[in-house]
């Protein structure tokens, strides 16, 4: 008898190539706030090692150490020996979430988001009230802090503060399931809506497609799937993921790429090798899709540009969303992509490494770790003096607006995409002018 389970455990050789030789700790978001060394990568390796142990037992000690950490990879980045860590805390939560009995309020928190955070249609009747509650100023005194109403409610300054403000558009706005490439065609490729995405950032969406069609691609943007799966995957529910793998899989199979502009979302799309590695009917073709998965910036990266670009005068600063900088590896593709705009500076912030705390759930169920570590990102993008900050995941566009508001001066948060289509569409209004 172990602590886990014979359903994909941690796997031992991966374990054994963590020589703890501490180059991870500095870039570790929890070991930063703590200095505790259960709450490093390394510790949590060490944690795992013994959940692999005859007679040892899925104790508090271990859910509590594993449940702090935000999954930023930023130690995969760092790690010499590259050790997949990556890999050991999806298999160590899905351990958790299936042999650990959860107090009744954190499973009811966790039911909540599940069901309504996949599901672009029960998100979109939430537009009207974030709206509401935004015209009220029931979101900026979460964020500031006032007192008052927001803060007698227990829970409400939390929830509010990490609202997202979609246009009330967004209640009826959809992304053709079509769009033809101009000019010369260069390819055709899929486009994951998503499920946050879709509903809230559904400009980014429409800019995302935009771009790709004035680079020559014809953009094929099915309604299902619906969601990929990656809260569900990162938060430990390996089941509804693999399901989710499965359906996004199915849906694109005839695609030579299938582009996604959500980093949280092109990270576990990029992982359903491993996710579906002990299916028989699915190991292969997940790994086959994986091959074929990129993030927006990445495929432009791989084409010369053929849309014109208008200057779009602009100090912004780009932060690295982890899912994409630490997870997929993608950190000068975005920036080439805004270096080819005309009249955009791009600056650098201090500790790029370190996430923003926002990480899939984590800001709903770890909300004083997160706050911490949104502030310290809020103050660093904010020294810079840039204009704007460019996330490409729209959970770091929320952490960061709300954390920036919160210390006296909203940055706006772009995504490249917006960014860049912005430049190519004041090209082409020039042109036709």
């Amino acid at each position: 008898m172990t602590a886990f389970d014979a359903i994909r455990p941690p796997e031992e050789e991966t374990i054994a190539d963590c020589v703890h030789c501490g180059f991870c700790l500095p870039t570790c978001p929890t070991y930063n706030l703590w200095g505790e060394e259960m709450d490093s990568p390394r510790g949590r390796i060490v944690l795992m090692r013994q959940g692999l142990e005859e007679g040892s037992e899925l104790s508090p000690q271990l859910v509590t150490h594993i449940d702090r950490c935000l999954g930023c990879m930023a130690c995969v980045t760092a790690c010499p020996s590259g050790v997949r860590y990556d890999e050991l805390i999806e298999d160590t939560r899905a351990q958790i979430e299936r042999n650990y009995e959860r107090p009744p309020h954190e499973k009811l928190i966790k039911r909540a988001i599940f069901a309504t955070f996949p599901h672009p249609a029960r998100l979109r009747p939430m537009v009207p009230l974030l709206a509401l509650a935004k015209a009220l100023g029931f979101t900026r005194a979460a964020r500031i802090r006032s007192g008052g109403l927001v803060e007698r409610i227990p829970g409400l300054r939390n929830l509010l503060q990490l609202a997202p403000e979609p246009e009330l558009s967004a209640t009826v706005a959809r992304i053709p399931g079509r769009t033809a490439a101009r000019g010369p065609r260069r390819g055709r490729v899929a486009f994951l809506q998503g499920c946050v995405q879709r509903v809230f950032f559904h400009q980014v969406n429409a800019a995302t497609v935009a771009v790709l069609a004035a680079e020559g691609f014809d953009v094929d943007a099915p309604a299902e799937p619906r969601c990929c799966g990656a809260l569900q995957l990162h938060a430990g529910e390996d089941e509804p993921a693999r399901e989710r793998a499965k359906e996004t899989i199915a849906a694109f199979d005839s695609y030579d790429h299938v582009v996604v502009n959500a980093a949280g979302c092109g990270s576990a799309m990029k992982d359903y090798g491993h996710l579906l590695r002990d299916d028989p009917e699915w190991a292969d073709r997940a790994r086959e899709f994986c091959a074929r998965v990129r993030d927006a910036t990445e495929l432009l990266a791989e084409h010369e540009p053929v849309a014109p670009r208008a200057p779009v005068p602009m100090r912004v600063v780009y932060h690295d969303a982890c899912h994409l900088a630490h997870a997929q590896g993608v950190r000068e593709q975005p920036r080439g992509l805004l270096g080819s705009i005309p009249g955009v500076e791009i600056v650098e912030p201090p500790e790029w490494e370190i996430c923003c705390g926002s990480a899939g759930i984590y800001n709903l169920v770890q909300p004083d770790a997160a706050s911490e570590l949104g502030a310290r990102k809020a103050r660093n993008l904010l020294g810079t003096g840039a204009e704007a900050v460019v996330a490409a995941n729209p959970g770091c566009a929320i952490q960061i607006a709300a954390h920036s508001e919160r210390l006296g001066r909203r940055l706006p948060v772009l995504h490249p995409m917006e960014l860049l289509n912005r430049s190519i569409e004041g090209a082409r209004d020039g042109h036709n002018g």
